[in-house]
């Protein structure tokens, strides 16, 4: 089983910038993909956007497209998701999640790390 560690949360002020990290560890590690999700306070947990771990193609939700960037260290195991031009609506807890295959449903979820963007 694959342990995600989610770091780099915070608080930072509407049109701020966040960098989080996602570190796996574990079995060998070769994911079709790893996702970025959030949960707002009082709202369920939606997609952020996801990178393909081999070649590198990202996929964002509208809300985000533009501001958030998700890339990958594949030597480290790392995913980051970049946030830029942050706004309060942003403010959630942010996990990271992998999907094995194509078809597959996210699973080996981090607990997460809070992001506060205050106005």
């Amino acid at each position: 089983q694959v342990q995600l560690v989610e770091s780099g949360g915070g608080l930072v002020q509407a049109g701020g910038s966040l960098r989080l990290s996602c570190a796996a560890s574990g079995r060998t590690f070769s994911p079709f993909a790893m996702g970025w999700f959030r949960r707002p306070p009082g709202k369920e947990r939606e997609f952020v956007g996801h990178i393909i771990w081999s070649g590198g193609d990202t996929f964002y939700a509208n809300s985000v497209k533009g501001r958030f960037t998700i890339y990958s260290d594949n030597a480290k195991n790392t995913v980051y998701l970049q946030m830029n031009s942050l706004k309060p609506e942003d403010t959630a807890l942010y996990c990271c999640a992998v999907l094995n295959t194509i078809g597959s449903s996210y699973r080996d979820w981090g607990v997460g790390t809070q992001v506060t963007v205050s106005s």
